[in-house]
């Protein structure tokens, strides 16, 4: 089973109460650590197998393919106490999933990066961020960015990511204040 990415991780206990959506969770390894945080889980993917694995306490799972030609982002404003994203990235839906953020929502979101190539696969621009592109996507909604990277990362194996923690409005500025990081 994959082990929880050290960023969801660190910055999972940020999210406040209420639901979260595991965004092309896969095999549902951030589903069931957030579950195991309190929170109600909605895990969506298109892969019935993948969805069957991230199944458990605590985990709505639905088989949504948003890549579909003519697919909707299926869900209202302001809905997710957090959003979760890993090694996904499909540009037409980021708008729509940011407005999904509560006021006080939490963002979290970490994929492949521009450069990556040089470590293998993902390898297409499309499914790279380009250089601040998370910032650029916080601005736009009027995020304030808790933490950002964009660089090389060695674990679990080599590859160039892009990675943010960002907060809505109403986020609570003393909530932010973490532990220093000792990953």
């Amino acid at each position: 089973m994959d082990a929880v990415s050290p960023w969801i991780a660190r910055f999972a206990p940020l999210v406040p109460g209420g639901e979260v959506l595991d965004l092309a969770c896969g095999s549902g390894r951030h589903s069931r650590h957030l579950a195991a945080l309190g929170h109600a889980v909605m895990a969506v993917d298109r892969d019935p197998e993948a969805l069957a694995a991230a199944a458990g306490p605590g985990i709505c799972t639905s088989e949504i393919d948003l890549e579909a030609e003519g697919a909707l982002w299926p869900f209202g404003p302001g809905r997710f106490a957090g959003i979760v994203v890993t090694n996904y990235l499909h540009r037409p839906l980021l708008d729509a999933m940011a407005g999904s953020l509560a006021p006080d929502g939490v963002l979290l979101y970490e994929t492949f990066a521009d450069g990556n190539a040089a470590f293998g696969k993902p390898s297409r621009p499309a499914f790279l961020l380009q250089p601040g592109e998370l910032l650029e996507l916080a601005n736009k909604h009027g995020l304030r960015v808790i933490a950002y990277e964009d660089g090389i990362v060695n674990h679990p194996k080599p590859a160039m990511v892009q990675r943010i923690c960002a907060v809505k409005a109403d986020f609570p500025r003393e909530a932010a204040l973490l532990a220093p990081f000792e990953g």
